[in-house]
C-alpha cells in the first residue's frame, strides 16, 4: 500500500472563526489537530504522515516559504509515494507553478488542495478535496496537480478563478487534465510514475513589477519605475493578444538598458500572445520584450523570479518561453536552458 506525506501549509482549511467573525489561523498544534479530524479514515485510501512547513494565511505566502517545501519534498522524497500539500487558495497557483519549475525528475505526484470552507464548518468542501488530493496521490502519475471541487488541474496551468464557487480554480489555455466522477476520470498522456532521481533547484527573485495595461497610461510612470534598482522584472499585462502603445517604446528601450527583462503576456484570462500580428507587438518584440504567449501569469510570474535567481538577463527569455512541464504549449517552446 503507498504511503502518503501531507505537507501543512495552513489556509482556509483549517481556519477558525473568530468572535468578529474574522476567520483566523490556528495555533500550529490545534491547526494540525483540525487537518486531522476533517477526515478520519483516510489511512484507508493511504497511510500518511504530516510535516509541519507554514501555518499561515496564504496571502502572507512568501517565495522563501516556496524553498520550504522544494526542500521538504527533496528530504522526504525517497521514503513516500506521493505528496499532498494544503494550502490556503489565494496564492495556491503560485506555489503550484514555484514547485513545478523547482523540481526536475519528479516521478511522483505532488497534489495541492484547500477548501474555500473552513474544514470544521458542516458545509465545507475540505472533505472532499482533501479525499480526492489523496485518491490522486496514488495513482500511477507523476508532476505538480491541483484537486478542487470536481477539478483535476495541471498545477503549471492553474489559477484561481472565483472567490467563493467552490469549484475556485481553472485550467488556463488548455483542458483540465480530469474530474471527480464516481471515479477519477483523468485524460490520457499523463505522466506516469518514474524511478528518476528528484533535483530541486530553489530560489526565487521576489522583486519584480507586475502590471496591467489601461488606457492612458503613462510611460513616465514606468520610467520612474525602472529607476528603482530594487526592480529587477517586470511582467505586463497588453492587451488582446499582447499588444502594448507605441508611447511604451522608451520604457522598454529603457528597461533593456538597465538590463531589466520585460514579460508581456494578454489580460484576457483565455488568451494568449501573439505579438507578431500587429505592428506594435512586433515593434515591442524588436526593442527585447519577453512574449508571454499562453502561460499564465501565476507561471510568467514566478518563472521570471526564478530566472532572474539563476540565470543572467541575456538567458532570461529563453527560460521563460521554455516549457517545464506542460504549462506552455510545445509549440512555442524554446530550447531547454537547463
Amino acid at each position: 500500500m503507498k504511503k502518503l506525506c501531507v505537507l501543512f501549509c495552513g489556509g482556509t482549511i483549517v481556519m477558525k472563526e473568530g468572535r468578529d467573525g474574522a476567520l483566523t489561523v490556528p495555533a500550529r498544534r490545534e491547526a494540525v489537530t483540525i487537518l486531522r479530524r476533517i477526515e478520519p479514515h483516510l489511512p484507508k485510501i493511504a497511510p500518511y504522515d504530516i510535516r509541519y512547513v507554514a501555518n499561515i494565511d496564504s496571502t502572507n505566502m512568501h517565495p522563501r516559504d516556496w524553498d520550504r517545501i522544494l526542500g521538504a519534498v527533496e528530504e522526504l522524497y525517497p521514503r513516500y509515494d506521493g505528496f499532498v500539500i494544503t494550502h490556503g487558495t489565494d496564492t495556491l497557483a503560485y506555489t503550484a507553478a514555484a514547485l513545478t519549475v523547482g523540481m526536475k525528475g519528479l516521478g511522483k505526484p505532488v497534489v495541492l488542495t484547500g477548501s474555500q470552507v473552513p474544514g470544521p464548518r458542516i458545509e465545507s468542501d475540505a472533505r472532499s478535496n482533501l479525499v480526492n488530493a489523496f485518491r490522486l496521490a496514488v495513482q500511477d502519475l507523476s508532476g505538480v496537480f491541483v484537486v478542487f471541487d470536481e477539478r483535476i488541474l495541471l498545477g503549471g496551468r492553474a489559477t484561481k478563478a472565483s472567490e467563493s464557487r467552490l469549484d475556485a480554480f481553472t485550467t488556463v489555455n488548455a483542458d483540465d487534465l480530469g474530474e471527480v466522477r464516481l471515479g477519477l476520470q483523468l485524460r490520457p498522456g499523463i505522466g506516469r510514475r518514474r524511478n528518476t532521481a528528484l533535483r530541486i533547484r530553489p530560489g526565487f527573485d521576489p522583486d519584480i513589477f507586475v502590471c496591467t495595461l489601461t488606457p492612458g497610461a503613462d510611460p513616465g510612470d514606468f520610467l520612474f519605475l525602472l529607476n528603482n534598482e530594487r526592480i529587477h522584472g517586470i511582467v505586463l499585462q497588453g492587451y488582446g493578444t499582447g499588444n502594448v502603445p507605441y508611447n511604451f517604446e522608451p520604457v522598454f528601450i529603457r528597461a533593456r538598458e538597465r538590463r531589466v527583462p520585460v514579460v508581456v503576456t494578454s489580460q484576457c484570462l483565455e488568451g494568449r500572445t501573439l505579438m507578431r500580428s500587429y505592428a506594435v507587438g512586433r515593434r515591442a518584440l524588436d526593442l527585447g520584450v519577453i512574449e508571454g504567449f499562453d502561460q499564465s501569469l501565476e507561471m510568467l510570474a514566478v518563472k521570471l523570479m526564478w530566472a532572474l535567481k539563476h540565470y543572467p538577463y541575456e538567458r532570461i527569455g529563453r527560460v521563460v518561453q521554455t516549457d517545464f512541464a506542460g504549462e506552455l504549449d510545445i509549440r512555442y517552446q524554446g530550447a531547454c536552458p537547463a
